[in-house]
């Protein structure tokens, strides 16, 4: 039954206002937010983890819990309130008309029953479809979101999928009804950047496929740039900018999007003659905002009784269409006046090999049967011949997707796995094979490692000072209680935290302040080496920028060497020396960050720079949509281990790349590639990022 026509606008919500009662109080979560959705447009929602922005998106599905209320404003789909609606008429627009896509696919997933099922009950229960036009729907809809072998895929059942596979039937699973509006609240933070591009285009095929309207939560500008058509900028709760993506990027108006943009590594930026700057301060607690404006304590153009008085509205821009801020004094600034250089740092000076690998190889035997164990075995062959040397004060970045082997090595280096081949030398001496508990005192301080998830790396019953303390004992540093809890303080100090933290517990820390603490704990040791493994993903843009400046820091005093794994290449460019791409285990490219980062590539390194997102309107990409998924590393290719993705591989004579691993090459200045492209290829090869001239 076709849906009948609405030419309005989708979604208009105006001066929302929700709140959540706690037996003490009630906690405003959004306050005075405004946004309208037309047909066919995608609106971007930014902002830092606690603004507001799922909260949005909970109130337009009615879904606040009962502890939630609507306490100002309305929302209208269609022209009509949904508050007004009764429960029945909800059941029926949720689903069908209105579809959301949560962040963690599983949490969508029934994981007892298969994928076929589970997406045929929408039409059966939302449009009383029989199970036969159910059945071709969810195959239609399956092979829409370009998933390989569709019938097995409805045969299967959740866990049997990668996690860009169950995106994929979460995004399959929404579009079933033909939605007007989709909700996609952060759909792709879980997802490698090479998946994350062909699900952000597949997102933008299907909305002009079906015509639906999307309201797009997301705390990467550089994904709101690639997807959306207008954006809305949210500070702790309050809209703070709305307007078109040229708009609002180019002719920002409002000091908070301006200080966003200045902590995100766009091409230009770098760690020495341009640093990030982070802002200043903390996030506000919703019960303790401050008065007046509540980005006043942190901006730059705070002014003393005017900002902080009274209720800020939003005002038109003038000039620009639909474009709106809610600063006073957005006429008064100077929005085009050159950035105020943060201090320029000295690169420290990059010293001798402290670290060095040689043919590593990690090889892991699993149960065929992996239910019952017992029968024949299966290799996984996670790193394969790892060859490089790391020199002290220097930072080699990591880059690839899961699955790769990154995260496999760092255990081999940290102790917590032996390796099956090869060898591992730092200053000179061989380590591949003690494992951690064997390791004496100096070489367990001298390699640390900070984890991407600073949550789940610190005891939650232990006090911070406790839990470096803790460290310093272990690393046999001080020689009495005294001494710890000095060097404890100076640690604090370090990483730019107050000492009273020392009393706090881990759960009255925010995630960037939890990092910190991670930090603190690696370098308690006087670290030679440490592993960083992704550990700025799991943290806001605002908190990244100062993360990585510390980091930063710290190496400069501490002559440190840092191993940085990562997939995001913008925060890899602003900070490496080195740069390793890795995929299924092997090293496919290595060399200095300027080698690596402008042509030639490796065919996977192109791709990788072409998935990765940036929030600059003057940036031209070259467009590669990786197809498929990275191969087991049970069962890898035959050949070059990237052939089966490879857009270059009908440029290689006599199937070369399907028989033989390619060699490792070296091109000029030392820079490696792991290819079987002829030299004048190579040398074809374009930029993939171009910066447009003023």
């Amino acid at each position: 039954m076709p849906k009948p026509q609405y030419d309005g606008p989708i979604l208009e919500i105006d001066k929302l206002s929700i709140s959540f009662f706690t037996r003490l109080r009630e906690i405003p979560a959004v306050m005075d937010f405004s946004v309208t959705v037309q047909p066919g447009e995608a609106v971007g929602l930014v902002g830092e983890s606690g603004c507001g922005k799922s909260t949005v998106a909970l109130g337009v599905m009615q879904d606040l819990g009962k502890n939630g209320r609507i306490v100002g404003g309305s929302i209208k789909f269609k022209g009509r309130d949904l508050s007004e609606m009764n429960d029945e008429e909800l059941r029926n627009i949720r689903g069908s008309e209105i579809a959301m896509i949560y962040q963690e696919p599983m949490a969508s997933l029934n994981p007892a029953m298969k994928i076929g099922r589970q997406l045929m009950e929408v039409p059966m229960i939302h449009q009383g479809a029989s199970e036969k036009e159910a059945y071709e729907r969810a195959l239609q809809v399956v092979t829409d979101v370009k998933l390989p072998d569709p019938k097995r895929i409805l045969n299967s059942f959740p866990h049997q999928l990668s996690g860009g596979q169950q995106q994929r039937i979460v995004i399959a699973m929404a579009l079933m009804s033909e939605p007007a509006l989709l909700i996609l609240d952060e759909p792709t933070t879980a997802l490698d950047v090479t998946v994350e591009a062909a699900i952000v285009e597949l997102v933008k095929d299907l909305g002009r496929k079906y015509g639906t309207s999307m309201l797009f939560i997301s705390h990467n500008l550089g994904l709101v740039l690639e997807t959306c058509d207008r954006i809305c900028v949210m500070y702790s709760g309050e809209a703070v900018e709305r307007g078109s993506i040229e708009d609002v990027f180019d002719e920002m108006q409002h000091p908070y999007t301006q200080a966003l943009f200045r902590s995100i590594p766009l091409p230009g930026a770098d760690k020495n003659s341009r640093p990030l700057v982070a802002i200043p301060g903390n996030f506000p607690l919703p019960h303790e905002r401050p008065p007046g404006c509540n980005f006043g304590p942190r901006c730059d153009y705070f002014e003393e009784g005017r900002c902080d008085k009274g209720n800020i509205l939003m005002e038109p821009v003038p000039g620009n269409d639909r474009h709106h801020t809610r600063c006073l004094k957005f006429r008064e600034i100077d929005w085009n006046a050159p950035m105020q250089l943060a201090e320029v740092k000295q690169k420290g000076e990059i010293g001798n090999v402290v670290l060095k690998m040689d043919n590593l190889k990690k090889y892991y035997e699993v149960a065929a049967n992996a239910i019952f164990g017992g029968g024949s075995t299966k290799v996984v062959k996670a790193n394969e011949t790892l060859s490089f040397e790391a020199r002290e004060s220097e930072t080699l970045a990591i880059v690839g997707e899961s699955g790769c082997g990154k995260s496999t090595f760092a255990k081999v280096l940290m102790g917590l796995e032996t390796a099956t081949e090869g060898q591992i030398l730092l200053d000179g001496r061989n380590i591949e094979q003690i494992p951690i508990e064997k390791r004496d005192t100096k070489t367990v301080s001298d390699i640390q490692m900070v984890f991407q998830n600073p949550f789940d790396t610190l005891n939650p019953s232990m006090t911070v000072g406790r839990q470096i303390i803790r460290a310093l004992e272990i690393f046999g540093i001080g020689d009495n209680e005294a001494a710890r809890k000095k060097r404890m303080l100076e640690l604090l100090d370090l990483v730019k935290l107050p000492r009273a933290f020392a009393e706090r517990m881990p759960r009255q820390l925010s995630g960037g302040q939890k990092q910190r603490v991670g930090i603190a704990r690696a370098f308690a040791g006087g670290a030679r080496i440490v592993v960083a493994d992704e550990p700025v993903s799991a943290l806001d843009v605002s908190v990244q920028a100062a993360v990585t400046d510390l980091l930063m820091e710290i190496q400069r005093e501490e002559k440190t060497t840092l191993l940085f794994i990562s997939h995001d290449l913008s925060i890899v460019r602003y900070l490496s020396d080195r740069v390793m791409v890795m995929y299924l285990g092997h090293v496919v490219e290595l060399g200095t960050t300027d080698q690596v980062f402008s042509p030639p590539y490796h065919p996977y390194t192109e791709a990788l720079l072409s998935a990765v997102p940036i929030a600059d309107t003057k940036v031209q990409k070259k467009h590669i949509v990786l197809e498929g998924d990275i191969p087991s590393a049970m069962n890898p290719p035959p050949g070059c281990p990237f052939q089966t993705r490879c857009r270059w591989k009908s440029e290689v004579p006599g199937g070369l790349c399907e028989k033989d691993v390619p060699p490792m090459r070296i091109l000029t200045g030392n820079h490696q590639v792991k290819c079987h492209l002829s030299d004048e290829k190579l040398a074809e090869m374009e930029p993939v990022i171009k910066i447009a001239a003023q």
